[in-house]
């Protein structure tokens, strides 16, 4: 309520109310941080903001539109999948969609209007399925829930799966859904 109504900030906010409770209830507050998993959150924070500063850098709007300036609309295609792909393994799918999308524009006009929709669903699906990546929010967040598991496996076997689908599914979407 304090960030939808006051415009807060949500950390300012999130930050106040847990100082609040931790002076209401120290002994509590002493046995949660010790079940908050800390190299998970250094690793989200770390990766945020290197995306972000890639983002402030334009580096990604430089990518995908070098990409996108190419000739070829289906090579363009596979290669703004695999930008989608390897970006969203570190960042939100949500914000990669956001920006590679608009990209597509050129895909809507002329001849390529009929890869559009398969393009975007390629688009969709190559920066989502990544989001198991440790290095991504939802991955890291499964690896600091794990129980019971070798961590350092669980991180590695989250790698490599994360690895292998950000090569892999670009191009297998790509074939099925602008190619075909």
């Amino acid at each position: 309520m304090l960030t939808l109504v006051y415009k807060l900030d949500i950390g300012f906010v999130s930050i106040s109310i847990g100082l609040a409770l931790s002076l209401l209830q120290p002994r509590l507050h002493k046995s949660a941080l010790g079940q908050v998993s800390w190299p998970e959150i250094m690793l989200i924070v770390g990766v945020s903001t290197y995306i972000g500063v890639m983002d402030k850098m334009g580096t990604i709007s430089y990518v995908g539109n070098s990409v996108a300036q190419l000739t070829s609309p289906l090579v363009a295609a596979l290669l703004l999948c695999f930008v989608g792909a390897v970006i969203s393994a570190f960042a939100s799918s949500t914000a990669v969609l956001g920006s590679l999308i608009p990209l597509g524009v050129p895909f809507l006009q002329g001849d390529n209007s009929g890869m559009a929709i398969g393009f975007i669903a390629a688009m969709a699906v190559s920066s989502t399925i990544v989001d198991v990546s440790p290095f991504s929010t939802n991955g890291a967040l499964v690896l600091a829930n794990a129980k019971g598991v070798d961590r350092e496996r669980f991180f590695r076997t989250l790698l490599l799966y994360g690895g292998a689908v950000t090569v892999l599914v670009p191009v297998l979407v790509w074939l099925l859904f602008v190619v075909l």
